[in-house]
């Protein structure tokens, strides 16, 4: 599905409305689809107390409809007004006069907001502020702001929580917090950045009309979220004659003293995501303890110095690859001197589709020419902190710019890039750029972030481009992650848990 930002939603709506479909109608749409939603919440409408809290523009607006709406259905309604009739928009003050007679009850602020926080209601609509708001809510729609969020009543969002940015997902002071948000046509940026997204809670995307056609006429962004259709379509399918040679060569380098766990996982999750073979290239000191950890995956004693990667393993590393279909660097490496010459003589000279991830970008980061130049297919999977390296900024700089620093970092090295977190963002090398949906709190845990590098590894060897790998790698991750969490809990959940349930997610996309 496309995201759009706010301004690009506000031109959708002109060119709609050019096109012959009035305003008043898109209104009415949304409007409906906001009392839906309120009714689904709240299983039936009749005999039910609903709180719409309006504000003066087309959000308040689509307040007063559904407020007509859920009146006609039988609940008891009651408009709080935060402004003046005479200030209301042309649509909105429209929508306004035709409440009369209907049964709702349409009070102003300050008896509407001392009435929110004495009585009981069953839901409140939050019809305060749309996507156009920025900056900082203040005065009484602050104090609206606050009795929704302090009333104990549970809150249906329009279009996005009042006192949220739809395009970054800041929020600079009082903000709804809601358990549903339904938004129009398409969804927002900010429904997916934080700390905003935190407020959404659930989210629903309604059609209104506007035609599907004016995306390409108007909008110049390419966001989409990931869809599991898109992922069932993607997958590298096996003949039924198939072996193992044919469904992908893995090798995987990983490990140094103390962090043999992250190349077991790495190495695990490739042949859990369906490579058919997988070797995993370890310091020469570690392997006995590989061999022991690791039954389906072969392992590749590499020259060591104290643990960790010496100079030599450079062309042992290459001289295996021809035999391999991708390369998978950097989980547990380390940054020692020689290991990050390993690491960069690899991204120079290794001719196989590669996934870095870790302390493999931790290296490139020391010599970032080493992946600048980089000719040939590249994905790389960083952590907010390691994004940053890369960039030359911090953790937090990157958190609060995410879109935009993941398409920096693609464009720069030319490649496709993972941006680890909730809402995972996959940037392709031109620009374009999905967001993974799922999320999930159980994933912060150590090595789960190996795992994946493992899972996009085996799709590259099956025959996916580093943008595809991506996408894919970072939905059945997180698909893994969701049946795993399922079967053990969320909190305590292991990576190994997430690789364990890696071939039931696949399953589960299979078409």
């Amino acid at each position: 599905m496309r995201v759009v930002y706010p301004e690009e939603m506000a031109a959708l709506d002109r060119a709609a409305i050019a096109s012959g479909i009035p305003s008043l109608d898109l209104m009415e749409r949304a409007g409906r689809h906001v009392a839906e939603q309120a009714r689904d919440l709240l299983g039936l409408c009749a005999g039910k107390r609903i709180v719409v809290v309006a504000g003066r523009g087309n959000n308040g607006g689509d307040g007063f409809v559904a407020a007509r709406y859920l009146s006609g259905w039988g609940a008891s309604t009651l408009v709080v007004m935060l402004d003046e009739p005479s200030r209301l928009s042309p649509d909105a003050a429209a929508n306004h006069g035709r409440l009369a007679g209907t049964g709702v009850e349409v009070v102003g602020a300050d008896e509407g907001l001392a009435r929110l926080a004495a009585e009981r209601h069953d839901l409140a609509i939050d019809a305060v502020f749309g996507t156009g708001f920025h900056g900082v809510v203040e005065g009484v729609n602050s104090r609206a702001i606050e009795a929704m969020n302090e009333g104990g009543t549970p809150v249906l969002a329009v279009d996005v929580p009042s006192g949220m940015d739809a395009a970054t997902g800041a929020v600079d002071g009082p903000a709804v917090k809601a358990a549903r948000t339904v938004t129009f046509a398409w969804p927002k940026v900010g429904h997916y950045l934080f700390p905003g997204a935190e407020l959404v809670g659930e989210l629903v995307v309604v059609d209104i009309g506007i035609p599907e056609r004016l995306l390409g006429e108007v909008v110049r962004s390419d966001i989409v979220t990931t869809e599991e259709s898109e992922v069932a379509a993607t997958l590298p399918r096996r003949r039924l004659d198939a072996h193992k040679g044919e469904c992908g060569r893995v090798l995987v380098v990983a490990g140094s003293e103390g962090l043999t766990g992250a190349a077991a996982l790495c190495a695990r999750s490739a042949m859990r995501s369906g490579a058919g073979v997988v070797t995993l290239g370890i310091p020469r000191s570690l392997n006995p303890i590989m061999e022991v950890k690791l039954t389906e995956v072969m392992t590749l004693p590499l020259p060591d110095e104290e643990g960790h990667l010496a100079e030599e393993a450079l062309e042992v590393i290459l001289g295996e690859l021809e035999g391999y279909d991708a390369l998978a660097l950097g989980p547990g490496l380390g940054t020692a001197p020689s290991t990050l010459e390993v690491v960069c003589g690899l991204l120079r000279r290794a001719r196989k589709p590669l996934v870095l991830d870790a302390d493999g970008i931790n290296c490139a980061a020391a010599r970032p020419d080493a992946l600048e130049e980089r000719a040939h297919p590249t994905l790389i999977t960083p952590h907010p902190g390691e994004l940053g390296r890369l960039l030359g900024k911090g953790a937090r700089e990157v958190q609060s710019a995410r879109l935009e620093s993941v398409v920096r970092a693609a464009e720069r090295y030319g490649c496709a890039v993972v941006l680890k977190g909730a809402y995972s963002l996959i940037a392709s090398e031109r620009g374009a750029l999905h967001i993974n949906p799922m999320v999930l709190p159980a994933l912060a845990t150590a090595g789960s972030g190996d795992v994946l590098t493992g899972c996009a590894a085996a799709f590259l060897a099956q025959g996916l481009d580093p943008e595809g790998a991506g996408i894919c790698g970072v939905y059945v991750h997180a698909r893994a992650a969701e049946l795993a969490a399922h079967m053990v809990g969320g909190v305590g959940m292991m990576a190994g848990d997430i690789v364990s349930h890696l071939p039931l997610a696949l399953a589960g996309l299979s078409r």
